[in-house]
């Protein structure tokens, strides 16, 4: 501790060269790079393409109505683990109150009638559940017993985030393994195939359609075992105040410890003299220089655009070339002038009819129900949100004829709303508000390739990938954000942002500092 500080106190006097860095984007990964930077005496510089920080965590108000298009849930959101730590540096979670999820989701099959309560109650899931299908009792039971395992584990909490990869060596890489040898079996066999594969064991189709969308269809069986774990073991959560108040408190505690931030500040190209990124250049015209260049915006617009594609090798162009990302999607909500005290915040109904949107036909109607805080609507009303993926070519053609776009939103909308009559009779005279926001929304606010709202697909081979945060043959610059951390989610792209300074505080003989406020 002595060696710590004595080091920490000749940086502060100025014997240490204080370096600069411009981060591009202050979205999660962004402020975290920008935060973390300022706790090691990195002067840094984020430069926003919005008018406000949280990239893709977005909110926006409707009148008397909060729209939460961003974060669905927050994973470690109690004190006890590696990563509330982290989200305490950050100062996210001490003015942030959060509600426990004791529902993940309910799934409603029109057909049928049937309901499931995916509950933190494992005895009761496994109950409803083979009520539904016998037949499956056996793979239900299978589930049920590794969820109720890993909710009692110290891996749960624990995502071998602390190092990014650059850092751990072969050592520190086995004693990982080490300790995650009882997650490893997940790796392979059948908890290793993707959620759909998995889903298709199954003997009746309600319950085939509740594992396939528990989460993503790509996504590994694995992981959705570990959601119902975090949902039993209290550790998941919901922002009662939504993106906003757990985005604000970041972006306070960066610019309190000195970091600065540009809105309505888009970068154009990064700055790159003899192969070492020195600067951005904005859409403006201004140029930008500093010692050291973080991008945390889209991978695509960043390697391919800012930088022209000419630090690429084969892993990269195979990486861009080969690898999908989520699906982009049109998210309609509603301000109705009701109330939905029975209702988990999130639902899954399996449509007697599909809905037809695009080229596409949607079979699985999810509804989002902001009932768990006073914040979003006033007393007596409530938001309510039903997201469908699509396809970006569709909104892009529409788009160029702006009363044929509009067209479009109006009509998906109400077809959403006279499915949701169906449960919720009288709701459609009781909407006050609609909002529609399609793939072009996103891709205006946060310039992510085809509006897409997150990064890379989780697949089991995306999730095994390490992607290098630096671009090979370029000095001095580095990547932060989902698109080095597949998968996206909160826990990654705040880590990313980590693992930056990380890198550079072990490539510049310095001490990695951290502190709460």
């Amino acid at each position: 501790m002595w060696l710590h500080l004595s080091r920490r106190s000749h940086e502060r006097s100025g014997i240490l060269h204080e370096k600069s860095l411009i981060i591009i984007g202050a979205g999660l990964a962004g402020l975290s790079a920008g935060c973390y930077a300022q706790m090691n005496d990195y002067q840094s510089h984020i430069f926003e393409h919005h008018s406000k920080p949280g990239g893709l965590a977005a909110a926006w108000r409707r009148g008397e109505y909060l729209i939460d298009g961003g974060i669905h849930f927050l994973i470690a959101h109690r004190p006890g683990s590696a990563i509330y730590d982290v989200y305490r540096e950050l100062g996210a979670v001490q003015t942030t109150t959060c509600v426990d999820m004791d529902r993940y989701m309910r799934f409603v099959d029109e057909a049928s009638g049937l309901k499931v309560d995916f509950t933190r109650d494992l005895d009761k899931l496994a109950s409803d559940l083979k009520r539904i299908s016998p037949d499956d009792a056996k793979a239900v039971d299978a589930f049920i017993g590794e969820a109720r395992r890993l909710k009692d584990s110290p891996l749960l909490m624990d995502l071998g985030m602390a190092l990014p990869p650059e850092l751990k060596g072969k050592l520190g890489t086995l004693r990982e393994i080490w300790a995650m040898r009882g997650f490893m079996k997940y790796f392979v066999g059948g908890y290793s195939k993707s959620a759909a594969e998995y889903a298709r064991t199954m003997h009746n189709p309600f319950t085939r359609v509740m594992f396939e969308n528990l989460f993503s269809p790509d996504g590994p069986a694995w992981f959705i075992i570990m959601i119902v774990a975090t949902v039993a073991a209290g550790q998941l959560g919901l922002l009662e105040g939504g993106c906003p108040g757990f985005i604000l408190p970041i972006e306070k505690r960066y610019k309190d410890l000195g970091g600065q931030v540009s809105y309505n500040s888009t970068v154009e190209t990064v700055l790159v003299e003899n192969n070492k990124a020195v600067g951005v250049r904005l859409e403006d015209g201004t140029e930008h220089k500093a010692d050291i260049v973080v991008s945390a915006a889209d991978g695509r617009s960043t390697i391919f655009k800012m930088l022209g594609g000419r630090y690429i090798n084969d892993g990269v162009r195979k990486q861009y070339s080969n690898w999908r990302t989520y699906s982009p999607t049109v998210m309609m909500s509603f301000g109705a002038r009701r109330t939905f005290p029975d209702d988990p915040p999130l639902n899954m109904f399996l449509l007697k009819h599909p809905l037809k949107l695009g080229s596409r036909e949607i079979s699985c109607l999810p509804l989002r129900v902001f009932n768990y805080s006073d914040k979003f609507a006033p007393q007596g009303k409530t938001v309510i949100q039903v997201m469908l993926e699509t396809e970006w070519d569709y909104w892009d053609r529409l788009v160029k004829d702006r009363p044929k776009y509009e067209a479009e939103k109006e009509r998906v909308a109400a077809e959403v709303l006279s499915r949701l009559e169906e449960h919720y009779p009288g709701i459609e005279s009781q909407v006050e508000m609609t909002d529609v926001a399609t793939p072009q929304t996103t891709w205006r606010y946060t310039l992510n390739h085809e509006g897409s709202p997150m990064g890379w697909l989780m697949t089991a081979e995306t999730l095994m990938a390490q992607v290098p945060r630096s671009l090979p043959g370029l000095k001095d610059f580095y990547m932060a954000g989902q698109w080095v951390l597949p998968g996206g989610g909160v826990p990654s792209c705040i880590y990313s942002g980590r693992h930056v300074v990380q890198i550079l505080c072990h490539r510049d003989g310095r001490f990695f500092h951290t502190f709460f406020p």
